[in-house]
């Protein structure tokens, strides 16, 4: 796959940047935005300043003070961090015994997680995934998120004994429309058709909560990557959707496998492009004081 040089920032590299820029704020403010965050990009690192963009929002119900790392001039200033919040509580540490609990059916963010060495175990709910009318696509990611941690929760047998639940949902945007998974095999074609010989948009959002309850500390994240796809014919379209490949994947196609051949380029994070971004998520676990020893050597 052709790629940009900078597929996943380093843990604490790229973002640490964009919240660097980020005023203080209060817990509720950060509520307040949820549905109305303003993507943030970075303020340094010029070649990846306007592909790497985030959507913030972070919720720490037990705290009056804004959990984020803001500072002047670039420098990182660590206000009560979530891992301050943590600290000390071994019931909120993931290890093999306790592991982290993934609200999703995705092979692809099961194995992202696998390969950074986090446990987990995967316990999923249903919930409706279909684009409402006139719900832009942060909204409509802030709904499908929330409603996928409200039913992985429900589903959990022994609550109190969860160190965290991570959940969530991918999409591709286009022309400001949002291209979810196809029905069919026709729709399968009609979807790529839209994105190949051109550039698209594509939106992450997780919500990752510490403890089982979903009165506890929480924090959402929206990453966006941008994917260019080469120009294809309307045979190639059509047998590659004829693969199967991507039935299961928003915009009809998998950047990690045969569907590598359409991707010319990805500018911001290849693993959100998969499903989940590994930096962010990991960073995310550190600092909530999930994963105080990471990364771990393998055994």
């Amino acid at each position: 796959m052709s790629a940009s040089k900078q597929l996943d920032c380093p843990v604490g590299g790229v973002q640490s940047a964009a919240r660097a820029s980020r005023p203080p704020a209060v817990a509720s403010a950060h509520e307040n935005a949820a549905t109305n965050a303003e993507p943030r990009t970075c303020s340094s690192m010029d070649d990846v300043r306007k592909v790497h963009v985030f959507y913030d929002v972070a919720v720490v119900k037990t705290s009056p003070v804004c959990p984020c790392r803001c500072g002047s001039s670039g420098q990182n200033r660590r206000a009560p961090a979530w891992s301050t919040l943590a600290a000390g509580r071994t019931d909120m540490v993931i290890t093999d015994g306790a592991p982290l609990v993934l609200g999703s059916g995705s092979p692809r963010r099961r194995e992202i997680l696998t390969s950074l060495g986090v446990p987990l175990t995967v316990v999923v709910g249903s919930v409706d995934e279909t684009v409402r009318p006139s719900e832009d696509v942060v909204t409509y990611l802030s709904r499908v998120v929330a409603d996928k941690l409200g039913a992985a929760v429900a589903k959990l047998p022994r609550p109190r004994e969860v160190p965290a639940v991570l959940v969530a949902d991918t999409v591709v945007v286009v022309d400001g429309d949002i291209l979810g998974k196809p029905r069919d095999e026709r729709d399968a074609v009609a979807l790529l058709t839209r994105i190949v010989g051109r550039s698209h948009r594509v939106l992450t959002r997780y919500a990752l909560l510490v403890g089982g309850s979903l009165d506890g500390q929480r924090v959402e994240r929206t990453v966006e990557s941008s994917v260019t796809m080469r120009a294809a014919s309307s045979d190639v379209v059509g047998r590659y959707a004829a693969t199967g490949e991507g039935l299961d994947k928003a915009g009809a196609y998998a950047a990690q496998g045969i569907g590598t051949f359409l991707v010319e380029r990805v500018d911001g994070s290849y693993t959100n492009v998969v499903g989940l971004p590994a930096c962010e998520v990991a960073r995310d676990l550190m600092e909530l004081g999930l994963l105080p020893e990471f990364p771990r050597a393998r055994k």
